[in-house]
């Protein structure tokens, strides 16, 4: 039997930001979840971030999921062209950038694709797993043991990404895919919410709510507990 899939989302501009360079795409219809953060001044993250989830959004429904899969692939790789062109033209330093994560259900399996840090975690049977690994200077770091876990959670640079849409000529994207099972729930998160919030909270919550409320209880637990960017979780539901 497959699945039925529920959805949910919350984003927050946070306790310091100005504006919110978040943007999430829910499409159910077609089996698709995306979260991007943008990166780039004078209000360059939020043109990047909604590029991302534009393209994503005009995909048509009804194609099969290897298609479908592939279209993504190919919507993100000409939305990071158009935003280096856009960035040229604001001069040599401009910088138009969105990390992305997406997430797309079909006939009992997932994919996830991303570039960035914004993050797919994957609650099953109570236990929490991330399905991402970062492409960030810090996690480069960790892998090289230049630096401890404990030192990563505070490290001066942790906002430096080593991929993102818009962020180089050719965008490489990341892919793991598996099976879903009935019970499973997905948790798209941007780097606000990961960088207030550890391992172990991240389970409390999701083991104390459920649907919109859990969405909620993350950004709101992200802000109390010193989140100094800009929040957003997406839940998924495999009934």
């Amino acid at each position: 039997m497959t699945p039925r899939l529920e959805g949910w989302a919350a984003t927050h501009v946070g306790t310091v930001r100005k504006s919110n360079q978040d943007t999430f795409l829910m499409r159910p219809e077609i089996g698709l979840w995306a979260v991007a953060d943008g990166a780039g001044g004078h209000g360059g993250g939020e043109i990047a971030s909604a590029a991302v989830a534009d393209a994503l959004r005009r995909l048509p429904a009804g194609l099969p999921a290897g298609e479908l899969l592939g279209r993504v692939r190919a919507a993100l790789a000409d939305t990071n062209a158009a935003l280096r062109e856009a960035a040229a033209s604001r001069g040599p330093r401009a910088l138009l950038a969105s990390t992305v994560v997406a997430l797309l259900i079909r006939d009992g399996h997932f994919a996830c694709l991303w570039a960035g840090d914004s993050r797919c975690y994957l609650w099953r049977a109570g236990t929490l797993s991330c399905v991402t690994r970062d492409h960030s200077l810090v996690q480069e770091l960790l892998d090289r043991g230049e630096i401890t876990p404990e030192a990563a959670e505070h490290h001066p640079q942790a906002n430096v990404v080593t991929r993102a849409v818009g962020a180089d000529d050719g965008l490489a994207l990341d892919k793991v895919t598996g099976q879903v099972l009935a019970g499973d729930v997905f948790v798209l998160v941007s780097d606000g919410v990961t960088k207030a919030l550890d391992t172990a909270a991240l389970s409390r919550t999701l083991a104390a709510a459920e649907g919109q409320a859990l969405a909620d209880a993350l950004i709101a637990l992200a802000m109390s507990s010193g989140s100094t960017d800009n929040v957003t979780a997406l839940v998924v539901r495999c009934r």
